[in-house]
């Protein structure tokens, strides 16, 4: 990991926030949502990554939308329920999805899950 000093506070700078470094973590154990919401954690965010954590209780979704970057979720507990551009997908612990940039997608949780996703923005 590269490390950037902030000269004017003198204080380390991390890429990776909101998570231990130096320390062997599981990842869903990082975030929950309580009944009736959806909770993110972001991890990492600029203008070519975006890394966030996401909970969703059972019931929960996010509406359609989209991104200007390919979005790639990975199933981290339990099963989601994902829309791209039409087409459904149901992914389980494990499974991985890339969400092409600019085409409509939505998330729904028929179940309480937990999933990473990570956008990574075109460099233009």
């Amino acid at each position: 990991m590269a490390v950037v000093i902030n000269q004017q506070k003198g204080e380390v700078m991390k890429y990776i926030k909101n998570m231990e470094h130096e320390k062997i973590l599981h990842l869903s154990e990082e975030i929950s949502a309580p009944e009736g919401q959806v909770v993110s954690k972001t991890l990492a965010q600029n203008a070519y990554v975006s890394i966030t954590l996401f909970a969703f209780s059972k019931g929960e979704e996010i509406g359609t939308h989209d991104s200007t970057g390919d979005a790639m979720v990975t199933i981290l507990e339990g099963n989601g329920r994902f829309v791209v551009d039409g087409k459904e997908y149901n992914l389980s612990v494990g499974e991985t999805l890339v969400m092409p940039a600019n085409k409509p997608h939505s998330v729904h949780a028929e179940e309480a899950f937990k999933m990473q996703l990570t956008v990574i923005f075109p460099n233009e």
